[in-house]
């Protein structure tokens, strides 16, 4: 009788008890008779008692197969354990009948059970059919879904914080409602945002028909996907005990009953209080109770976490990467292609600088990366006299760096972010002066600016809408007045007036509040005190911009005067945070103040 052949090299590395083999539920195994074949001679006994297992344990699953084939298939599965030697064809066979999941998750096991399966498991998968927990599953964070009781200040401040909570319920008291009824009045941004949440509240109630409230509506239902939890409205009078110096009658006490009632009702589970009212969280801690700022508005944690726009290049840099470092020149500028892991660091349109005692000191910025190399491009030196830009030279580092991207015609978007005194106004002034009179790149200058004033509100301004914005625009007229002085101011008072008139009339001076479905052509726009602006406004300014169009956003994140926001949330954040990376779009945040010795020192101490 002829010996069987030899296992395959994938079945020698099978372990014995590594799997365990059953017959499939659905479809019944083709019956197939297996040749019996003596002991193999030694000569074959190379392969691993594993493999010899393996192979006559799928053998056996045929020979069982071929016994109760007249007989219908039973429903549940049977193990077998009948060793019997099989050759590599029936093996095969038989692979497509058996499912077969490693307990181990080494890769050269998981292809060695079934070629028709790339996955690696870590135990016995049922049939194909039955076999539900075999689907990856979503990470979700671990521990219990919580449940946040919504004060109405959230709701007015984001319409859609309804799914910001993930896989969390959510719970509306009735007292919310009734405020959110009684802000959504007016022309304000309050009031648009109370009723947009109202009408949110309205569809995922219409997507859930005549479905009981009290049940929760799940969030999802119209098609907001990252919110898994469900929503619950307060149905039904809830029994809570507060203190008495808390007046029952009041909105706020209100919504503290509820959370006290729901803490007891659903413990353990966690029930917390997110509100954007400072007060409140304070008073809802003193009675125990969990309490949470809505962070979701917030770009950033912390203000030092901001993009800065620069990197300091380490010591050991040229050191590094002088060996693999490929330079050339095209017109002015030298190219220099970098790799190694501080690449991994690098952003496009960011600048990056090597300065150190003996050392050549080299200012570029990132134009292309790719793999895990770069490409940076050498600076013009705009604070040399002979490139200066309308008469102004730049005096430290980042305004260098700020001219640079002011510009550049292939940067659409630039914002700048520094003290008093950096120069931000100046700069972005001067350089659309230059594009726009000189250089006939962009046909004017609009100049915009958030009117948010930092005492008392003086009352109605008369006049058209740009002389109702000439006190806002101080700092404009402080800036063309030295700008118009040119070299020292020796062209005469006839040159000056001409000057003068010449620059105000390509610069506009446009109010916000009539830019929604404009479209800016050709256009140099210099939105100023950018901070002062909330993430949706800055949107709706930013998307005015039409083909041709250079946009300048300025501020300074320390003197924000626009009631509830903060450097986190400011508009001014949003963007750079957002547009980071982009290859037409740049920042720099401006360390140094270059205005006078006062107000440097005024900066640091005050």
């Amino acid at each position: 009788m002829p010996l069987p052949p030899a296992p395959t090299k994938r079945a020698a590395l099978l372990k014995p008890d590594a799997y365990r083999l059953t017959v499939s539920e659905d479809e019944p195994p083709e019956v197939s008779a297996p040749a019996a074949a003596p002991e193999p001679s030694p000569s074959r006994k190379r392969a691993t008692g594993k493999a010899r297992t393996s192979s006559a344990a799928a053998t056996a699953v045929h020979a069982d197969a071929t016994a109760s084939a007249p007989s219908p298939t039973p429903k549940s599965s049977k193990a077998v354990t009948e060793p019997q030697p099989a050759s590599p064809r029936q093996q095969d066979t038989q692979d497509t009948q058996v499912k077969v999941r490693a307990r181990s998750a080494r890769s050269t096991d998981s292809r060695a059970v079934n070629d028709g399966s790339r996955n690696k498991h870590s135990h016995v998968t049922a049939p194909r059919r039955a076999a539900p927990e075999a689907a990856p599953r979503k990470r979700r964070a671990t521990g219990p879904a919580k449940m946040f009781v919504l004060d109405t200040n959230v709701l007015l401040h984001d319409p859609t914080s309804l799914f910001r909570f993930e896989e969390h319920d959510i719970f509306l008291p009735m007292i919310v409602l009734e405020e959110l009824d009684a802000h959504k009045k007016g022309m304000t941004e309050v009031a648009r945002n109370g009723r947009q949440a109202s009408r949110t509240l309205d569809a995922l109630a219409a997507a859930h028909g005549s479905a009981d409230m009290a049940s929760g509506l799940r969030l999802d239902s119209t098609g907001q996907r990252a919110a898994g939890g469900s929503l619950y409205f307060q149905t039904a009078p809830l029994s809570y005990q507060l203190p008495s110096s808390l007046p029952q009658g009041k909105a706020d006490n209100q919504i503290l009953g509820v959370v006290e009632a729901l803490r007891k009702l659903h413990a353990p589970r966690e029930v917390v209080l997110v509100s954007k009212d400072i007060n409140m969280r304070v008073k809802a801690r003193a009675l125990g109770l969990a309490a949470e700022d809505y962070q979701n508005d917030k770009t950033l944690e912390d203000g030092d976490l901001l993009y800065a726009g620069s990197l300091a290049l380490p010591a050991d840099f040229w050191t590094k990467a002088g060996k693999n470092v490929e330079s050339w020149q095209s017109g002015a500028h030298t190219y220099y292609r970098v790799g190694g892991p501080v690449v991994n660091q690098f952003m496009m349109n960011q600048f990056v600088y090597f300065e150190a005692p003996g050392e050549p000191s080299l200012h570029a910025r990132v134009t292309e990366i790719r793999d895990k190399t770069a490409v940076l491009e050498t600076l013009k030196d705009y604070g040399s006299v002979k490139n200066t830009v309308w008469g102004v030279n730049t005096r430290n580092r980042e305004q260098n760096f700020a001219m640079n991207l002011l510009m550049d015609p292939e940067v659409d978007f630039v914002t700048l972010t520094g003290t008093a005194g950096t120069g931000k106004t100046l700069m972005a002034l001067a350089a659309g002066l230059t594009q726009v009179l000189d250089e006939r790149r962009y046909t004017e200058i609009i100049m915009t600016r958030a009117t948010v004033s930092v005492g008392e509100d003086i009352g109605f301004l008369p006049g058209t809408e740009e002389e109702k914005m000439g006190p806002w625009m101080g700092a404009l007229d402080d800036n063309l007045e030295f700008l118009a002085k040119g070299d020292g101011g020796n062209a005469g008072e006839w040159g000056r007036a001409a000057t003068n008139e010449l620059i105000r009339s390509r610069i506009k001076i446009k109010s916000m509040n009539f830019m929604r479905g404009r479209t800016f052509l050709n256009k140099y726009v210099i939105i100023d005190e950018a901070q002062n602006l909330t993430p949706k406004q800055m949107k709706t300014l930013i998307t005015r911009a039409g083909p041709g169009t250079k946009i300048i956003c300025m501020g300074n994140l320390a003197q924000i005067d626009t009631p509830y926001l903060t450097e986190g949330s400011s508009g001014l954040t949003y963007a750079v945070d957002r547009f980071k990376g982009w290859p037409h779009s740049g920042h720099i945040t401006l360390a140094r103040g270059e205005r006078s010795r006062l107000a440097d020192f005024a900066s640091e101490v005050l």
